[in-house]
């Protein structure tokens, strides 16, 4: 009778460890956390989008608190109501692919029309929509979309190689080819000047143009083999940038012509998505593993201070916006879920 009692003790005992090990390969294994002490917590709040396999992507925030977004696929630009927790869409035709939409200063909404080769503008109270098209068919993928606070939206076409920049007023379209082939320009803002800057994906360069006389510079990062994918700016005038191809966060800086880069936490980062806090912290999104991973650098200490993986997985977080009002991070995701990160102060 003992030595069954022993025996059955130590299988219970060894199934019990396997059990636990076998839990602990499928739990989420957050890349590179070890190395980040003191973590900020941020909370990841996540709504399944009603329209399936539809990539909801790029929100902006509008003024009455509304969460408006792209479903890339399924060509559409909704919105949605965080305090009822209630999904709205608008339906742009078949094929017109909408890759970004931004909310502009005077409540239009304004998306990227990217298979059809135009930008839209909806007026959100009775959902009339107008059609701005490319003057150059060679434009045929706007991309993504900033509004400069002078009256103009730049823009970018990614494999149609141009910046372009739309007359809000007038709707006239002013189309800037990228002197590099292929430079792919990708992610762009704008700084208080009105002054554009863009990641080029497909080489290893910034641009930003002169609004005054419409002269585009092009900007080489120190690595060749870099491939900047989105870009953000601080208060003290540094320009951000995540680099897809070889996982990294870098900075320039324009006074000085200066860049500085840091690894990012995982070997195989993918970093994508990005966008600045109030307190100039930069967050973006690791992309290649799965789950996502959603991390923040403090640029005062020039320290990641965060990493918490996408509860849905992701698959890819593409672009993220800062909303000051609720200090937030809102998302779209791959998964089919519009996201929330709420972060500390």
């Amino acid at each position: 009778m003992r030595s069954y009692f022993h025996q059955s003790s130590g299988l219970r005992i060894g199934l019990l460890v396997a059990v636990l090990a076998a839990l602990a390969l499928l739990a989420p294994q957050v890349a590179g956390a070890d190395s980040i002490k003191n973590q900020l917590q941020v909370e990841i709040q996540e709504w399944p989008v009603p329209w399936e396999a539809s990539r909801p992507r790029d929100p902006a925030v509008a003024s009455d608190g509304r969460i408006w977004f792209v479903g890339q696929v399924g060509d559409y630009a909704a919105w949605f109501d965080p305090d009822k927790g209630s999904f709205e869409k608008i339906d742009l035709g078949a094929h017109t692919g909408p890759h970004n939409l931004i909310v502009g200063s005077e409540g239009y909404i304004w998306y990227a029309g990217n298979r059809d080769r135009h930008i839209g503008r909806i007026d959100p109270k009775t959902g009339e929509i107008l059609r701005i098209d490319m003057p150059e068919d060679a434009a045929k993928d706007p991309h993504t979309l900033i509004e400069d606070g002078q009256g103009h939206i730049w823009f970018t076409v990614q494999h149609g190689n141009f910046i372009g920049r739309l007359h809000k007023k007038t709707q006239k379209v002013n189309l800037l080819p990228v002197p590099t082939r292929n430079a792919r320009p990708y992610g762009i803002i704008s700084d208080p000047q009105g002054r554009p800057w863009v990641a080029l994906l497909g080489t290893n360069k910034l641009a930003t143009v002169d609004p005054e006389n419409m002269k585009l510079s092009e900007i080489s990062l120190p690595r060749e083999d870099a491939r900047p994918r989105r870009i953000a700016r601080t208060s003290d005038g540094n320009i951000w940038y995540v680099d897809n191809a070889q996982g990294y966060l870098g900075r320039y800086n324009p006074r000085t012509g200066k860049f500085r880069e840091w690894k990012t936490p995982s070997e195989h980062g993918g970093p994508y998505a990005m966008a600045v806090d109030a307190s100039d912290r930069i967050w973006f999104v690791e992309t290649i593993p799965q789950p996502n991973l959603f991390v923040g650098f403090d640029t005062d200490s020039k320290e990641f201070i965060s990493l918490k993986a996408i509860p849905s997985g992701g698959g890819s977080v593409r672009h993220m916006v800062f909303d000051a009002a609720s200090n937030s991070i809102w998302f779209g995701t791959d998964t089919g879920n519009l996201g929330q990160a709420r972060l500390p102060d």
